[in-house]
């Protein structure tokens, strides 16, 4: 599948056509970015202190995973840093994630979900750096 740049250049992007590893490799990307998000929600509510702390950090530190993601790691981030650094942020979230189950008393959980998040990112930017030519 071809993809116009921003510079107006067109690049071959992996696609789900007769790839449906793929596609569900993309799809479980997205449910664990989904379910980082709701644990840290989760984590702050129960860890917040008072009221208000429980507020502002569960609605606090997912509004800022859910920011930063979309500045620097998502598919059409505004930002496109170089591939460490969006790997970086990727640890951030979805290792807050987990980090964040492992805080609320669940750590073989946690050890899951994490072993699952580095296993579905490798698989992923593996595939999308192949598909796009770039290099790894």
């Amino acid at each position: 599948m071809m993809r116009k740049t921003r510079d107006g250049s067109a690049e071959v992007v992996a696609g789900p056509a007769g790839r449906p590893w793929f596609t569900a490799n993309e799809l479980l990307a997205f449910l664990l970015e989904l379910a980082a998000l709701v644990l840290l929600a989760w984590w702050g509510f129960a860890e917040g202190g008072g009221g208000a702390g429980r507020v502002l950090l569960g609605i606090g530190l997912p509004a800022a995973a859910v920011v930063l993601w979309g500045l620097f790691a998502a598919p059409r981030a505004r930002y496109r840093p170089a591939l460490p650094w969006v790997l970086l942020v990727k640890a951030l979230v979805l290792g807050g994630g987990a980090a964040a189950l492992y805080g609320l008393g669940h750590p073989t959980a946690a050890y899951v979900l994490a072993g699952v998040i580095v296993l579905n990112t490798t698989l992923a930017e593996a595939s999308r750096r192949r598909s796009t030519g770039t290099p790894e």
